[in-house]
């Protein structure tokens, strides 16, 4: 009941001075929507590249060429591919949990069909890219195993060519030429949209590797292998494997590739966005503690004034701890409430960005609950001091108090 009426008498005290109360909470609700509207922005990009590094596939481990040495000349990672479709068949032979491979070629080309021309990205792959890109075919099929032993002149084009070279929407059976060679496409790639890098991944033509080796690179090696593991549990154990057999394979020679897995591409990718969110919500935090400075000052000044009402409290019998506390509430009350209306309006200004530049947003629920315990923390810190000092005063020099 005590703690009741201390709360009440803490509230009509914040009641009198109305406009001092909200001018004192503006600090804290100022800094609680800049950390809300910060770490949001930051966790909407951190997200954003997240579901970009998610595009290019599933449990996706990369095998790059990497450095060599060759006639006392030394090269470093991707100078030069010593990657070959031996190595890709012995890894979907002899590594456990793969369920995709794919030998990859890649190069740029111009594509002419239907008397348009358009020069875009050239793939070599197996029939196993597109469920190891997570990519499906939205109209017709993927070429087959067949095509890739027979060599065939067969493609899958990607949505912004088709729309290039195609604007009529009649693509199914079209032939292109790549480098003047004929090849019947017998199917589409769904649109994918841009990739992590800023690159338009429909803006590419896929044929079978064997094709792009024998009749458009012309060159024995190939530049990667994609390889989809079972599962996320088994992607480390999948890596070792590969390094491992890649390793023996190379007969004690220095090794010539790379071994990369999504999950180490997605910590690479989003480390930069952790870091700025990290900053930008410093940053707005420092606004708080200016908030709670404000506050403190306030309490001081409130203290000063009701010298004269702490020493009758005091008087009537009232413990050195009641005024300790109501002097706490008035200060938790204050930055609590700016903490509330500090949310709303971080997450308002945060939605407001979004809708004005484009940018994508995430407000977590945990930064929320922490932006308000936080608030209400630096409310208790800033009000204590003040607290203390109503609460130490002695009753008749306070009764003296003008």
């Amino acid at each position: 009941m005590r703690g009741f009426n201390t709360i009440k008498v803490a509230l009509r005290a914040l009641r009198r001075n109305t406009m001092r109360s909200i001018l004192t909470a503006l600090g804290i609700i100022i800094g609680v929507a800049a950390v809300i509207a910060m770490v949001s922005i930051g966790n909407g990009a951190k997200a954003d590249v997240e579901a970009k590094v998610a595009s290019l596939g599933e449990n996706v481990i990369t095998v790059f060429p990497g450095s060599f040495s060759s006639a006392g000349m030394r090269s470093g990672w991707g100078s030069a591919s010593t990657l070959t479709v031996d190595d890709a068949d012995a890894i979907k032979r002899e590594v456990a949990n793969v369920i995709g491979v794919t030998a990859e070629m890649r190069d740029r080309a111009q594509v002419l069909a239907n008397g348009l021309n358009w020069n875009t990205q050239i793939m070599g792959e197996s029939p196993d890219y597109p469920s190891i890109r997570s990519w499906p075919i939205s109209d017709g099929t993927m070429f087959t195993d067949q095509d890739v032993r027979s060599v065939g002149k067969v493609a899958v084009i990607g949505k912004t060519v088709a729309d290039q070279l195609f604007p009529d929407g009649n693509v199914i059976g079209q032939t292109i030429r790549i480098r003047n060679i004929p090849f019947k496409i017998v199917g589409m790639l769904a649109a994918k949209g841009f990739n992590l890098f800023g690159q338009d991944q429909d803006d590419t033509v896929v044929i079978p590797y064997t094709s792009h080796m024998k009749r458009i690179a012309r060159r024995p090696n190939i530049n990667s292998i994609l390889v989809q593991a079972a599962s996320a549990e088994t992607i480390d154990k999948v890596q070792q494997d590969i390094t491992d057999l890649l390793t023996q394979r190379r007969k004690g020679r220095e090794p010539d590739f790379t071994v990369r897995n999504q999950v180490e591409f997605a910590e690479m990718a989003t480390a930069t966005s952790k870091t700025m969110t990290m900053l930008l919500g410093a940053i707005a935090s420092v606004s708080l503690v200016v908030g709670g400075i404000g506050i403190m000052n306030i309490m001081l000044v409130s203290v000063t004034e009701r010298t004269r009402e702490i020493g009758i409290r005091l008087a009537v019998g009232a413990h050195g701890q009641d005024v300790l506390l109501q002097f706490l509430i008035e200060a938790v009350i204050l930055s609590s409430l700016g903490g509330v209306i500090g949310i709303l309006l971080g997450v308002g200004g945060s939605e407001l960005v979004s809708m004005k530049t484009g940018w994508p947003i995430l407000v977590s629920s945990s930064s929320v609950i922490v932006a308000v315990a936080f608030s209400a923390a630096v409310g208790m810190f800033f009000g204590y001091y003040p607290a203390r000092k109503a609460a130490q005063l002695d009753p008749i020099e306070a009764l003296r108090y003008e």
